[in-house]
């Protein structure tokens, strides 16, 4: 388990990318959980991070079209 002090998005990408699978904490949003390079949305989610996890996806998906077109 990784530990951000912060949310940067673009690191915390980064980190999923490269392992595929585990757990991230981030300060103020909590655990986040990710498998196969995306970012799974839990039942019980607070908004403020179905939002950010919405957005690491989306992030996500913008890095993978930008590798494919190179």
């Amino acid at each position: 388990m990784r530990r951000f002090p912060v949310y940067a998005p673009k690191l915390i990408v980064k980190h999923a990318r490269i392992f595929l699978s585990g757990v991230i904490w981030v300060k103020d949003l909590g655990l986040l959980e990710f498998d196969k390079g995306r970012f799974l949305q839990t039942k019980k989610s607070l908004p403020k991070v179905k939002q950010a996890i919405s957005e690491l996806n989306a992030l996500i998906e913008t890095q993978s079209k930008q590798y494919q077109s190179i």
